[in-house]
């Protein structure tokens, strides 16, 4: 039985429907699953993450492949097909949870001391929703240490701002962090007709390898910079820093960093490099010394 016969008998059974609340569109194309599954390179060494797993599509071929599997599902409706499928299971955790709200390092910790197993990489797989995926991205690479690497689908808009080129439509806040913080790299493209049901939009699986290749002295005001960058997106990047009030720095400070940096005064946010980004912090600690 393939993975849409699955599906369609899961959800007679148990009478549901995907809800819209949380995004749900169940994955049913078996070559996806697999493709998913070798892009993330599972191994038995391996402890994965899944989040949202729904009816548990990709969980099954995650169990196969991996060490140990921790499945975080915000959908009460989904727990008890999750537990129905996959209790037998001794490698798998199943959490009630929002992932947001979840600290993924103390229940990584928690595991390996409980099995007296050091799992060689800690990884994330998961069909992310579209309502709350940059939310998730940020959490996966800024709060959660542990995390080796993400596999994630995504919409294929958000995978194209994930590693879109300087003064393109696409790079923004989302492209910069990313750059910051991992190596990104779109893997498969999913059309709309792999899901049940088919949302109107066409998917991109990316994988990111956590790597920060960069060092700032001030993580935090790079992060603000970025944001107050960005905030007023169409107009010149000094004139955005000043209206957001990015750290109560006047223009003329700004300018001065700007003129130390080499950035001409007309340049606007998505024209500047993570380098230059850093450069600019980089300037302005050393200035208020």
């Amino acid at each position: 039985m393939n993975t849409l016969e699955i599906t369609k008998k899961i959800l007679n059974k148990y009478n549901i429907r995907a809800n819209k609340r949380y995004g749900q569109n169940f994955l049913i194309d078996d070559d996806i699953l697999t493709g998913i599954v070798n892009v993330a390179d599972i191994k038995k060494e391996d402890l994965v993450i899944e989040i949202g797993p729904g009816l548990g599509n990709l969980t099954k071929y995650l169990l196969e492949s991996a060490g140990y599997v921790i499945a975080v599902e915000i959908d009460k409706k989904m727990i008890e097909i999750l537990n129905d499928r996959f209790s037998k299971y001794k490698n798998f955790l199943l959490l009630n949870e929002d992932i947001l709200k979840v600290n993924i390092d103390e229940i990584i910790k928690k595991i390996e001391k409980e099995s007296g197993i050091k799992y060689k990489n800690i990884k994330v797989v998961a069909n992310l929703p579209y309502y709350v995926t940059t939310p998730i991205i940020f959490k996966l690479l800024q709060d959660e240490n542990k995390i080796n690497e993400i596999t994630i689908m995504v919409q294929k808009e958000v995978a194209d701002r994930m590693v879109a080129n300087v003064k393109s439509k696409d790079y923004g806040i989302l492209t910069l962090m990313v750059k910051y913080l991992a190596d990104a790299d779109i893997k498969l493209e999913v059309k709309n007709t792999c899901f049940i049901p088919a949302p109107n939009v066409t998917s991109s699986v990316i994988k990111l390898i956590k790597d920060k290749k960069y060092t700032v002295s001030n993580e935090k005001m790079l992060f603000d910079l970025i944001h107050s960058s960005f905030a007023q997106r169409r107009k010149k990047m000094i004139n955005s820093l000043v209206a957001t009030r990015f750290m109560n720095l006047d223009k003329s400070f700004i300018e001065n960093i700007f003129k130390e940096c080499n950035i001409d005064f007309n340049t606007r946010a998505e024209e500047l490099s993570i380098e230059k980004y850093i450069q600019i912090v980089n300037n302005i600690n050393e200035k208020n010394k």
